[in-house]
């Protein structure tokens, strides 16, 4: 009976522990999935990275959002996020210095965020402010509002455009005139910051 009681305790835990509670996320999280958009095969390629999209976890009036650069800039609520991923499958890191995401530091990020409210999304990935890519958003707020940098920009022709995916993306986008040379972040790049650490994690289907 004991052996019984102590096999279901750890499987309550495993099972709670990997379940994706909205009041365990945090402002200032960052979260990531595999989108279903028409470029996100392309953009995992390039990139060899599982994640094509991601965004800001914010919290308001007792709910969840993610803010995020899809059609335009705009605030999305967390489930409805999740459930638009594929398998609905995502990731949640954190700074590992939370010290640094005081109520200051947030409101700070909320109003350097706020200036790219409803821009449209940059589908050419050019690193202005007029129009906005997921991991742009993201970096840009990090930096603009803590002075963080969460990776490290890279050039267009550091990616792996060898994949007949992504060329034929890039030409569909550009035709001819790739802007090799033009600077990006992409979400892996993110990821892959040794300044986070990974709080959730959907366990694989199986």
């Amino acid at each position: 009976m004991q052996i019984k009681y102590l096999i279901f305790s750890i499987v309550l835990l495993f099972t709670s522990c990997n379940k994706p509670q909205a009041e365990n996320f945090k402002n200032g999280d960052i979260i990531f999935q595999d989108s279903t958009s028409s470029q996100s095969k392309a953009i995992k390629l390039a990139t060899h990275s599982d994640y094509s999209h991601m965004g800001i976890i914010y919290k308001k009036e007792g709910k969840s959002y993610v803010y995020e650069a899809s059609a335009t800039v705009r605030l999305t609520p967390l489930q409805k996020w999740i459930e638009r991923g594929v398998g609905k499958r995502f990731v949640v890191k954190r700074l590992k210095n939370e010290t640094l995401l005081t109520p200051k530091a947030l409101i700070m990020m909320r109003k350097v965020g706020k200036n790219f409210s409803d821009h449209p999304y940059d589908a050419l990935f050019n690193w202005s402010d007029k129009k906005i890519y997921c991991s742009e958003l993201v970096w840009k707020i990090y930096k603009r509002a803590l002075g963080i940098e969460l990776g490290k920009l890279q050039k267009l022709k550091s990616f792996d455009l060898s994949h007949p995916s992504v060329k034929a993306k890039l030409q569909e986008r550009y035709g001819v005139n790739i802007p090799l040379e033009e600077f990006a972040i992409a979400p892996q790049g993110i990821f892959d910051s040794n300044l986070l650490v990974t709080v959730f994690d959907t366990p694989p289907h199986k």
